[in-house]
């Protein structure tokens, strides 16, 4: 197997983040485990397909939803194709695999008054985590910034200056934000309270705990929930719905696709247009109203 090498690729080639490449690795070595212990099969670079259909059969058998039976899969199909291009098979054994149907995912994104009512009506603890969590929530929702890209955001890619910042998005893509007058606001507040901090252990990143340390993906989760929960009955409550709230606010409020995909950091419109669904209701009034046979008589 060349396992050691397809990791590699990911990481160095393709600019996989090392979250990213950690799951393909735990992915396929599921597999490998799979195999060794139904067939006594250690080396997976060539096998039958009914192999895969097996561990398919078993993931769901053990109550693993398609989503992410299908996400194993595309693991799965990346290193067979790696194997492809290097040429130690001539064939894939995933060539004819077709995934699993999932049911499509509604994400509803927080309303205008729910984002109101967290930035401006709730009140948050005072001293520096009260600001770092209302900084990290208007960050978010100003930017549609991930959330790796939040907890990764360094102190010298900040320009309060010219109300701009430069995230790491992913495979290594820069690219250069925008910021409201708000947040720049925030940040004035931030950084005064972080000086006053004992001790600074990762300087060089924007937000920390209050020990001086990075702040981790738990973390953030845990205080959008957690605020959120104050003044909106949604099941889902995360980081990424408050991506998922930027972009249909933007789109809402008229602005064009492109522009929003560039904020995003989508590499193609296909990715960012998933977002267009929740604007149909915008559309409906634009559309009765704007054409001629719309209006009511």
């Amino acid at each position: 197997m060349v396992l050691a090498p397809f990791f590699d690729y990911l990481l160095l080639e393709k600019k996989y983040s090392k979250y990213t490449v950690q799951a393909y690795k735990k992915d396929i070595e599921s597999f490998v485990a799979f195999c060794l212990q139904e067939y006594k099969i250690s080396d997976i670079d060539r096998i039958e397909y009914t192999l895969v259909r097996s561990w398919v059969v078993s993931l769901v058998g053990e109550g693993v939803a398609n989503r992410t039976v299908n996400r194993k899969m595309a693991s799965l199909k990346a290193y067979y194709k790696f194997l492809l291009r290097i040429e130690a098979i001539e064939v894939s054994p995933l060539v004819k695999h077709k995934a699993l149907k999932v049911s499509k995912k509604i994400e509803v994104p927080f309303s205008e008054e729910e984002m109101e009512k967290v930035l401006s009506q709730i009140v948050y603890p005072k001293g520096f985590e009260g600001v770092r969590d209302k900084l990290m929530i208007d960050l978010l929702y100003a930017t549609g910034m991930r959330r790796a890209e939040l907890i990764h955001l360094k102190c010298n890619n900040v320009s309060l200056e010219t109300r701009s910042l430069k995230v790491l998005g992913k495979r290594n893509k820069e690219r250069i934000m925008p910021m409201l007058e708000s947040t720049v606001e925030l940040f004035l507040q931030y950084f005064k309270e972080r000086k006053e901090l004992c001790v600074i252990k990762d300087e060089g990143n924007v937000f920390l705990l209050k020990s001086g340390n990075k702040i981790y993906e738990t973390l953030v989760y845990r205080v959008i929930n957690g605020y959120f929960s104050k003044v909106s009955t949604k099941v889902k409550k995360s980081p990424h719905i408050l991506r998922h709230t930027f972009a249909t606010h933007m789109l809402n409020k008229g602005a064009d696709l492109n522009s929003v995909k560039e904020l995003l950091g989508h590499s193609s419109l296909a990715s960012t247009q998933v977002y267009t669904h929740n604007g149909i209701e915008v559309l409906k009034k634009v559309h009765a109203s704007a054409h001629p046979r719309g209006r009511k008589l």
